[in-house]
């Protein structure tokens, strides 16, 4: 972008109040992760969920002085006003305009299952063969594709853009934004399928978007997919891949040294593939399909194959030595994914930070300008220290404002010594894979055990906003992060609910709450149990107790006397309706309210909980338990002369008796993507994956036995792994001898033997190309969390918060 204040109101027929010749580069939407307030405006989107202009103010304060809104606030002074009727529509329109002004060949990728990937691996494959724009992160909706294609400039020849939808006649509106000269379907599946009435009518808005395609690549597996776009597109290049030979692109039999062959159109492409699951195939034949649509040719389409990267082109973080958190995104380098990594690194409060950047690579562009604007980008983030790496860009360190260090290569950093020096800093290690900078994760990593705990932030992040979706859009929500967030980490999944204003936490002991606050955390947070040597913790770190007796509601406001408070400490009532746990009975309310009155507290919310909102043959007595809810709270409400949050919905709550949200709710476990409702576990994401590596693959000999005590013996030639993982991890010894399996290559594999401390032993024989180093599930998908918790028989909640501190944590943004 590079337009007017002024060129910007005529295009999209907009109202200007200020400075018309501003010029605009960048549109922010989100005040929390400005990485840049040159040339850049902030556009408030409002939404039937949320309207963005309560976060103008936040946009100002920030230094933003250009403002896109359906309103003006004149109490704003020396800012320039861009006004809108409809944010997303001006969005949209201006997204329009921009790209059928581009001179771009575009591919648009589209399909329920595979677009982000498939988008990664071809920017990887084609980045340095064109200079390619393409969809951040899963940027690909309604406000995310528009934001997406106006990041196109002038020296753009390829954009590569995801399309997605999720309710019927969508896609209309998005192909009349963008209409690709490439189309590419992926897998047809269940996503977003409950939205329509039949598969059919979810494929026909998919296609939609290829209307105006020159070439259309699509899954032919899918016989319907391959029906209707032989129907509706029999003038268009079609191309059609898979595993059936009718396709033009399919896979062939292995041949004797293991590769992957490929027949595209009668041509064969060989190449090694360490996955070889269906899904990962599939996507292969897609990407080979759009490289030689490219002209590509296949030698060098085999060497962008063997260099992908297939899931780790993520930002990681990872807690380091010295306190240090270390945000690992070492896997590329460009404008466009250092201003994701510098947006990522918004999200953190810690106050110091450094950066370790390397010399772009493969661009073909003037060395001056390009590191003029990178200076320009890192210059706005304040860094304590910044270390450079590599020839080009080290020539250019007068540049950069910070400490700034410049290195030849990242062995010469290592030897430095500077970084084994830093303390309680976020550390971004952002460079080109040919530098190697992951070295330095391994030396500043806290942990190092190849036995690791995977929490997605995005997919924590997809289902609250999808509880939330069944809410009313003022009704406020708790997260539960108690149990060190259900075993993620509290601080880690504090800080990134707090970032996305979640409206409290909820934590079991005072201590728990003492160290968010020691670590920057300033959402309110309520303790469950307040035990009575902790409430001058309580009141020191400003966190709010649960009250559910009077012995506790007594004992509590000695302690606010002595501590001095003037102000009515806020409390948080718990009222017994059914539970038998905690909490005040129906006839205790009327002495209640006359001892709340008589004290300089304040009652912030009554709440209770529901023992069984989970089980829908509970139905009766859960309503039982709304009725008394309902009826005790109101009492309680009446006598006290004012009207206090109301809560009662847990999770499974929210999902089965969404009418009796009153003014919050709280998630636990349905932030982590787990539900007893098979229908709405199918619309939440997975947020937690367990996974080690094989250390060792041994064949034991029949009649051996495996493991402590003899209690597996082979009756046969055995193939047989053995894995870093035991029950000092939290693995359960009752899960071994078969009952449980862990995944390998999607496949499970039984485990043998006792489990040991510190390992365990899986049957591997049925597991094709299996190699020592492999990657091995505990849980994830194959075994998913639930089928896990079966084999150790119990629930989730357990499961998660036996998984042991040793386990490195890592934190995982797409």
């Amino acid at each position: 972008m590079n337009y007017t204040v002024q060129q910007i109101a005529e295009i999209t027929n907009a109202e200007v109040i200020g400075d018309k010749t501003l010029v605009v580069k960048n549109i922010a939407y989100d005040s929390r992760i400005i990485y840049s307030i040159k040339n850049t405006a902030f556009i408030a989107i409002n939404t039937h969920k949320n309207s963005g202009e309560k976060f103008i103010e936040a946009a100002i304060d920030r230094g933003i002085n250009i403002i896109i809104s359906e309103h003006h606030y004149p109490q704003f002074e020396n800012i320039t006003w861009i006004i809108v009727k409809n944010s997303v529509d001006f969005l949209q329109q201006l997204a329009k305009y921009h790209y059928e002004n581009s001179h771009l060949r575009s591919i648009g990728i589209t399909g329920s299952n595979g677009k982000t990937i498939l988008k990664e691996w071809l920017y990887q494959c084609l980045w340095n063969e064109f200079p390619t724009v393409k969809s951040p992160k899963s940027f690909n909706s309604q406000i995310g594709l528009p934001l997406s294609l106006l990041q196109i400039n002038n020296s753009h020849q390829l954009g590569i853009f995801e399309v997605g939808i999720s309710h019927p006649n969508e896609m209309e509106k998005l192909e009349h934004i963008f209409h690709p000269q490439i189309g590419l379907l992926t897998h047809i599946g269940t996503a977003h399928a409950a939205n329509f009435s039949s598969e059919e009518e979810l494929i026909d808005e998919k296609i939609k978007l290829f209307k105006d395609s020159e070439v259309i690549i699509y899954n032919g597996d899918h016989s319907l997919v391959d029906e209707k776009i032989k129907k509706l597109y029999s003038d268009k290049k079609l191309i059609s891949y898979g595993f059936k030979k009718e396709n033009q692109v399919f896979i062939k039999k292995n041949i004797k040294d293991e590769n992957i062959v490929v027949d595209y159109f009668g041509e064969e492409i060989s190449f090694p593939a360490h996955q070889r699951d269906e899904s990962t195939l599939i996507n292969a034949t897609a990407l080979i399909s759009v490289l030689k649509v490219l002209q590509v040719e296949n030698k060098k389409i085999v060497e962008k194959i063997n260099l992908l990267k297939a899931v780790e082109m993520r930002l990681e973080a990872i807690e380091g030595i010295k306190g240090n958190i270390i945000i690992n995104d070492s896997f590329n380098l460009d404008l466009d994914s250092l201003k994701t990594a510098l947006q990522f690194l918004k999200e953190y409060n810690k106050p110091k930070k450094s950066l370790v950047l390397t010399d772009i690579v493969g661009v073909n562009s003037n060395s001056q300008e390009l590191y003029e604007e990178v200076s320009e980008l890192v210059n706005e983030q304040n860094f304590d220290s910044v270390f450079l790496i590599g020839d080009e860009i080290s020539n250019f360190s007068e540049l950069f404002k910070s400490n700034t260090y410049t290195f030849i290569d990242t062995k010469e950093l290592i030897e430095s010594k500077h970084l084994s020096e830093i303390e309680n800093q976020i550390i971004l290690l952002k460079g080109a894979r040919k530098f190697e900078i992951e070295k330095l994760k391994d030396i500043l990593e806290l942990r190092k055990h190849d036995t690791v705990l995977e929490i997605n932030l995005n997919a924590i992040l997809h289902n609250i906003n999808y509880h939330k979706s069944l809410l009313r859009p003022k009704t406020k929500m708790m997260a539960m992060v108690k149990a060190n967030a259900y075993g993620l980490g509290s601080y880690e999944i504090s800080e990134f609910l707090q970032h996305h204003h979640i409206d409290y936490l909820g934590v079991a002991f005072a201590d728990e709450g003492v160290e968010l606050r020691k670590k920057g955390i300033t959402t309110p947070i309520v303790v469950m149990n307040p035990e009575q040597h902790s409430y001058q913790t309580i009141i020191e770190y400003n966190l709010e107790p649960e009250i559910y007796s009077f012995r506790v509601l007594e004992l509590f406001y000695e302690a606010v006397q002595k501590s001095g408070y003037d102000k009515k400490y806020p409390i948080h009532i718990k009222l017994e309706t059914g539970m038998h746990r905690l909490g005040f009975k129906g006839f205790e309310l009327d002495q209640l309210s006359e001892t709340l009155s008589e004290k300089n507290l304040k009652v912030q919310s009554i709440f209770s909980h529901l023992s069984s909102s989970d089980l829908p043959e509970e139905k009766e007595f859960t309503l039982d338990q709304l009725k008394t809810f309902d009826k005790n709270s109101s009492h309680l409400i009446e006598k006290l002369g004012y009207t206090p949050i109301r809560h009662i919905l847990n999770s499974s709550g929210i999902t089965s008796y969404t009418d009796h949200q009153y003014d919050m709710v709280r998630i636990g476990i349905g932030m982590l993507g787990e539900s007893p409702d098979t229908e709405i576990q199918k619309q939440l994401q997975s947020v937690v994956s367990f996974k080690t590596v094989i250390s060792q693959i041994s064949m034991v000999e029949g009649g051996e036995s495996v493991g402590y005590s003899r209690r597996f013996k082979t009756d046969h030639l055995t193939k047989i792994a053995t894995v870093p993982v035991g029950y000092a991890d939290g693995i359960p010894r009752l899960i071994g001898n078969q009952v449980g399996s862990l995944g390998v290559h999607k496949t499970l594999a039984p485990i043998v033997g006792n489990i040991c401390m510190d390992m365990m032993m899986i049957n591997v024989e049925n597991i094709p190309n299996v190699k020592e180093g492999d990657t091995v599930t505990v849980f994830n998908a194959k075994p998913t969390l639930k089928e896990f918790a079966g084999y150790c028989k119990t629930i989730t909640y357990e499961v998660l918060t036996s998984i042991s501190p040793r386990v490195k944590r890592i934190y995982i943004k797409d």
